[in-house]
């Protein structure tokens, strides 16, 4: 789908927080953007609807693009729960853009650290923030944890936090707080 300034909230940032949207960010002058918009919209087609692919014209829509800080095209960034968790810049051979999709159409960082502290059974106040997508709760009591934790314990319970920034996303608030406060709980 063709993507505008309007259209932008709901066709991206609204349905990431049902399945992953992931963006192509092309203009219709540039060569290794047509070549990899078949391959990227063959591969998101062979996904069944557990992937959405949404197209951005760059000279179309340079409020989108410079909010992206799209610099160079083709560029694609993968949207999931209304953040960036992954992204390429560049023509990419096609198993390489499968690879990129098959982690996208999986399971959410999230959804794999509540599956592990679920089977477990450890930290249950983290699962049971997470059941109800509370991310500061459960970053904050995965903190405490770390703190508590001798080394092994401390890097796995550094890795659930490091799963969620990749699901809030780089730049989320959350992640810039906790990401420090990690990394002195560990080092």
């Amino acid at each position: 789908m063709d993507v505008t300034v309007d259209t932008f909230e709901r066709d991206v940032i609204e349905r990431s927080r049902e399945l992953p949207v992931v963006v192509d960010f092309w203009a219709p002058w540039c060569a290794p953007c047509r070549m990899l918009g078949p391959v990227l919209e063959k591969e998101i087609e062979t996904r069944a609807g557990a992937v959405e692919l949404a197209k951005i014209d760059v000279d179309d829509n340079q409020d989108i693009a410079a909010m992206y800080s799209i610099r160079g095209i083709p560029a694609v960034k993968a949207f999931r729960n209304g953040n960036v968790v992954a992204e390429f810049v560049g023509v990419q051979p096609a198993a390489a853009i499968a690879r990129f999709l098959d982690q996208l159409a999986g399971p959410s960082a999230t959804e794999q650290v509540l599956a592990e502290l679920k089977d477990s059974g450890e930290a249950p106040e983290v699962a049971a923030a997470l059941e109800t997508s509370d991310h500061e709760r459960a970053l904050e009591l995965l903190l405490e944890e770390v703190g508590k934790a001798d080394g092994a314990g401390k890097q796995r319970l550094g890795r659930y936090m490091i799963a969620l920034f990749g699901d809030l996303g780089r730049e989320h608030p959350l992640s810039l707080r906790y990401r420090r406060q990690l990394s002195t709980a560990l080092y």
